[in-house]
């Protein structure tokens, strides 16, 4: 019965989306990828918000529930049947009276699980605009699908049924992405650190003092040359996403100078490789949202490049990745002595292997502690941290490893604020290594 209501309120959220975009021919931008759709969503908010009244979903409504309930309103979280009771009223009504303040430009992410899900998200809403951010050698969710090539061929259908006088705007560092480019009639414009892209990042640093830290980059495009500095938020995806956001705004109109006055106010979402102060006066990097093995490997080459009295790096399960679970995890394992950590804290049987793993690869077993725990792996940390201590804290979701990080930071009344997943549905459910006593 639930699995038949569930259908009939999609159903119906699907024909109110559609009548929706039909009613207020808003334009539409579209982000896929395997990693980074969130962050890139938030800056080129930021950029088009500047000239342009936007809409971009406060959570990750990015599904099959989620894609027309952003394009129906400007709601910030989910409920129970009295809250899809209003969402379907609510629509019906802003049908029938025309509302003033629907806005001109959707910002929306097209987030794939298994096959067919980008045909029915395209079936509700094609964007004018898609941009693709980066798909990796193992990319997340690939355990639903025959392979890479299968999940990379259903997240390019949101650049293959681009309109013609629509843009793609593509990754140029990532091979596979730069393949949608044969795909597309749309015009294409690339960005990346690649020479030749249309626009081009260079000159990129992480900074920390061990105070504060931040990105820093410049931004190329038709031989203007501007310098982008973001604070609080670290690693090269940042800089993806702003380079992306830069295409789009180049694409609106907007020069190079205005897009980087407005990328001054961009706030990496939570859970990105977001700085936070830990307790000790040690430092978080918080990268708790998700992991796939690219991101994974991003987040370690960031830790790599700071300096810190020592760096530890707290690791749990990559999950959704099938075949590939075993090579990935000890991959991450093997590359952490030569990455520079300092101390190992593992969650998770998966996290087990990376630990195992970093023990052959030079390690040594006194500095690696493995937990079957989130909330023990946590007063662990909490024991072993020392001023000046740098931390890296990534897992897949399933983890919940930011219920680790506000058992350390500095100021845990902010978590909210600071965190990911802090709703109260979110920190009341189990993460897979909690238990419930």
């Amino acid at each position: 019965m639930k699995k038949i209501l569930l259908k009939i309120l999609q159903l119906n959220l699907k024909f109110l989306a559609r009548a929706t975009l039909a009613r207020y021919s808003p334009g539409i931008v579209g982000i896929t990828g395997s990693v980074g759709k969130t962050s890139t969503k938030e800056a080129v908010r930021t950029v088009l918000a500047s000239e342009r009244t936007v809409r971009a979903p406060a959570k990750n409504f990015n599904n099959e529930l989620g894609l027309p309930l952003a394009i129906l309103g400007d709601w910030e979280t989910t409920g129970g049947v009295f809250f899809w009771l209003k969402v379907l009223l609510v629509s019906t009504w802003r049908l029938i009276i025309k509302s003033s303040d629907y806005p001109e430009i959707l910002i929306l992410e097209y987030a794939v699980d298994k096959p067919g899900d980008m045909r029915y998200l395209l079936e509700i809403a094609r964007p004018h605009i898609g941009i693709f951010t980066a798909m990796g050698e193992i990319p997340v969710h690939v355990e639903f699908f025959t392979g890479p090539e299968a999940i990379m061929r259903e997240k390019s259908r949101l650049i293959s049924q681009l309109p013609a006088t629509g843009f793609a705007i593509l990754n140029a560092d990532d091979e596979l992405v730069m393949e949608a480019k044969s795909q597309t009639r749309s015009q294409v414009m690339t960005f990346g650190f690649d020479e030749k892209a249309d626009l081009r990042i260079s000159n990129f640093t992480n900074n920390f003092d061990g105070k504060s830290g931040g990105i820093a980059c410049k931004l190329t495009y038709g031989g203007s040359v501007v310098p982008v500095r973001i604070d609080r938020a670290l690693g090269k995806a940042q800089a993806y996403s702003i380079g992306a956001a830069a295409v789009t705004g180049l694409i609106f109109g907007l020069n190079l100078v205005k897009i980087a006055e407005a990328l001054s106010a961009y706030e990496a979402p939570a859970g990105r490789l977001k700085l936070i102060r830990g307790v000790r006066e040690s430092f978080l990097i918080d990268d708790t949202y998700n992991a796939a093995p690219t991101a994974m490997h991003s987040a370690l080459d960031t830790l790599k490049s700071l300096n810190a009295k020592r760096k530890i790096a707290v690791l749990g399960d990559m999950l959704e990745i099938g075949k590939y679970t075993l090579e990935v995890h000890e991959g991450v394992g093997k590359s952490l002595k030569k990455l520079g950590v300092d101390m190992l804290i593992t969650v998770g049987i998966r996290g087990k292997l990376i630990a195992e793993a970093a023990i052959r690869g030079g390690l040594s077993e006194k500095v690696v502690f493995t937990f079957m725990d989130v909330n023990e792996a946590a007063t662990f940390l909490e024991s072993e941290i020392q001023k000046g201590d740098l931390i890296l804290v990534k897992a897949s979701q399933g983890v919940r490893l930011e219920k680790l990080v506000k058992e350390v930071m500095a100021e845990p009344t902010r978590a909210k604020e600071l965190l990911t997943r802090q709703d109260d549905e979110w920190v009341k459910r189990l993460g897979m290594y909690e238990s419930s006593e």
